[in-house]
């Protein structure tokens, strides 16, 4: 938190990632007490390198870049899903841990969060699609464009889960108990 005419500044910068190997995507959120809004969001296009170690330096490069110019507090990686193919999660690791380095370099905290339940955070849905989080999200961010990579709404949605998981929307990060004892109408046997 940054200090401002003598109190406490609460706006906070979250970088989400979607970590890949031929197309990275980043967003970044603006949060302001309970509201938030989109910074930026976009891909790093990889596929066009051929050696995997000079994509691990472009992926470092460029998390360092956006780190250098948006000054994130905070950076939230969706966690790779398991696959079947040993050297693709081999290759998505490493361009997972590239891109924390570049945050740990520059002491930005990081979180990591599997894919459903970034989707189940901003959809009410693990399951939903690409296209349902994309819609989504361009109503809770207030955008009008999709873009056609949507490796960048995917990472928006990391960026908001973010947010969402850290208690700034009870809606979404209350407990059972709370729940329960908010609406005990709902719920059968008591």
């Amino acid at each position: 938190m940054v200090m401002e005419a003598g109190k406490e500044k609460t706006d906070k910068v979250i970088l989400g990632v979607d970590p890949g190997t031929n197309i990275m995507g980043y967003g970044l959120i603006l949060i302001n007490g309970r509201n938030f809004k989109l910074l930026q969001y976009g891909v790093i296009h990889l596929s066009k390198y051929t050696n995997h170690a000079l994509k691990l330096k472009k992926i470092f490069e460029r998390v360092s870049g956006l780190i250098d110019q948006y000054n994130p507090d905070e950076m939230a990686l969706e966690a790779p899903f398991f696959g079947k193919n040993v050297q693709s999660m081999l290759k998505l690791g490493r361009a997972q841990g590239v891109a924390m380095a570049a945050a740990l370099a520059r002491e930005v905290v990081i979180t990591e969060y599997p894919p459903k339940r970034v989707k189940q955070s901003v959809t009410g849905n693990g399951n939903a699609s690409k296209e349902q989080v994309a819609a989504m999200l361009k109503k809770l961010l207030n955008f009008e464009d999709t873009p056609k990579l949507l490796d960048a709404t995917d990472a928006l949605a990391v960026a908001v889960c973010h947010h969402f998981q850290k208690g700034s929307n009870k809606a979404t990060s209350r407990s059972w108990k709370t729940y329960i004892a908010e609406n005990p109408n709902r719920v059968k046997g008591q």
